[in-house]
């Protein structure tokens, strides 16, 4: 069988291509770089930061904002002011009735002090008239006596008789006098402690409200970046209205997922290398805060070893506080990176994944 030259051309290029094609894949599995080695493990993720919202704690105005987006903000600054018109006018009110209560404590009072008095009166008047009836029970008995003898008449010992049961009556109505006295002192008594329970019932709304004042000052909660600003002076929110997104510049992590094979190796306190995209020539230090303990997504089914690494592991890297306060300028939330762990205590970390940070 004869090959014709054009033919023969075609195979010599095809073959040479095929040779071509081996050499470099040859070349690439045996040369490329396949990472610092086997004690080490990466993972894709983004820079994240604990995000607090600044949010309205009534309902109200806003009267004023002073602060703009990317400013950096401490622990109890004031951030926004709500408008105070109603709750002043709720604590004017309040002081004006905690000053009625206290009015009508001193009126109490005085209730409380006359009633004793009548009590006191009251018992005057039953010792007048135990007197009386003591007596009269004496002349009754001398009556009496006189009239066995026969040197008193009938009339004389009925008209006794009539004085001792005049008396015990007047001891009786002295003695229920003096009981409707104690009850008006105890009637008294409660109304005084009802006017001072008034009085504390005021002080308490004098002191939410003013609580309530205070808290229309929207403060810091730590130190941080705005990062949003939500709303604008003059616009009226509800409970809870978001004012202004702050993140907290001194919690700053990034986070990624690993595979299930992976993940149960890896300790809280690893070292961990952070790559960011956006600036490459950088290697940032962390350390592992957190490994999930439940996988955050499984295929349907889970059969071969390829199948389970699917069952990924999310994790998250902490970059301490003392490098975020040197370079709280260049800390930016969002950024895509790549994240080193260091799976072999004794492995040393290669020169490319070396600590390298802004000056």
């Amino acid at each position: 069988m004869t090959v014709s030259p054009s033919l023969k051309k075609k195979l010599l290029v095809a073959a040479a291509a095929a040779v071509v094609i081996a050499l470099a894949w040859w070349g690439w599995t045996e040369l490329a770089d396949s990472g610092p080695g086997e004690g080490f493990v990466s993972g894709n993720g983004r820079i994240e930061a604990t995000e607090i919202d600044i949010a309205t704690k009534l309902p109200g105005r806003i009267e004023d904002i002073l602060v703009r987006e990317g400013d950096f903000v401490s622990a109890g600054q004031p951030l926004a002011r709500m408008q105070l018109e109603t709750l002043e006018a709720q604590r004017d009110e309040a002081f004006a009735m905690r000053e009625q209560a206290e009015h009508s404590v001193t009126a109490a009072q005085a209730q409380v002090a006359l009633r004793e008095a009548d009590v006191v009166a009251a018992q005057a008047l039953v010792g007048q008239r135990e007197s009386e009836l003591d007596a009269a029970q004496r002349r009754l008995k001398r009556s009496q006596t006189l009239s066995q003898e026969g040197a008193a008449s009938i009339q004389e010992l009925d008209d006794d008789r009539a004085r001792v049961r005049g008396a015990q009556a007047t001891l009786a109505a002295s003695k229920a006098q003096t009981a409707a006295a104690r009850a008006a002192v105890e009637a008294a008594k409660a109304q005084l402690v009802g006017a001072r329970s008034s009085v504390s019932a005021a002080t308490a709304s004098i002191n939410r409200i003013e609580a309530d004042i205070r808290d229309s000052e929207l403060r810091s909660p730590r130190d941080g970046r705005v990062q949003v600003r939500v709303a604008q002076p003059g616009e009226v929110l509800g409970s809870g209205g978001r004012v202004l997104n702050l993140i907290d510049l001194s919690d700053v992590y990034i986070t990624f997922f690993l595979p299930e094979t992976v993940a149960g190796r890896v300790a809280l306190g690893s070292e961990v290398r952070i790559i960011l995209d956006a600036a490459p020539e950088f290697v940032i230090p962390a350390s592992v805060s957190f490994v999930a303990s439940v996988a955050q997504f499984t295929p349907k089914t889970v059969e071969t070893a390829s199948e389970r690494q699917k069952l990924m592991f999310r994790v998250r890297a902490q970059i301490s506080q003392e490098l975020l306060r040197e370079h709280l300028n260049q800390v930016k939330t969002g950024l895509p990176g790549v994240a080193w762990i260091k799976l072999d205590a004794n492995a040393e970390w290669p020169q490319n994944l070396s600590v390298r940070v802004p000056e």
